[in-house]
């Protein structure tokens, strides 16, 4: 399985889940219609609490990221369906001010900031272009 458990990290287990998860999703790794494995199996393969998996499938689901079909499973939702909250884009711009903060404060010019930016989101985007490709 490609998520990856900390045990000695401050940030709890559900979170990594969600985290890991997420990130699959915006990559490309995982796309819509994709099936997550079951809350028992993840459970078993991670060895954590099902109840754990559950958590983090459970606020998925509220983000909107991914979609569960009693008696068929959890699967990736469509992004055309999501909700774009007014309050999850500003929660967003506060993060990126944050960063853009800190950037400026630790001395680093707008324009690498800006390439830095750029740089990471191609990461992402590129992943995403070629999952699509073989589609």
């Amino acid at each position: 399985m490609w998520i990856q458990i900390r045990p000695g990290s401050d940030e709890p287990i559900y979170q990594q889940v969600i985290e890991q998860i997420s990130k699959a999703i915006a990559r490309g790794d995982l796309v819509s219609g994709d099936k997550l494995p079951a809350v028992r199996k993840l459970a078993s393969e991670l060895v954590i609490n099902p109840n754990t998996v559950a958590r983090a499938y459970s606020q998925l689901e509220q983000g909107g990221l991914v979609v569960t079909k009693t008696g068929s499973g959890t699967f990736v939702s469509d992004p055309k369906l999501r909700q774009t909250d007014a309050a999850d884009i500003n929660a967003l711009t506060v993060r990126m001010d944050t960063l853009i903060t800190r950037g400026l404060n630790l001395g680093i010019e707008p324009r690498e900031l800006t390439d830095l930016f750029d740089k990471r989101l191609a990461k992402f985007t590129k992943t995403s272009d070629k999952r699509m490709e073989e589609k």
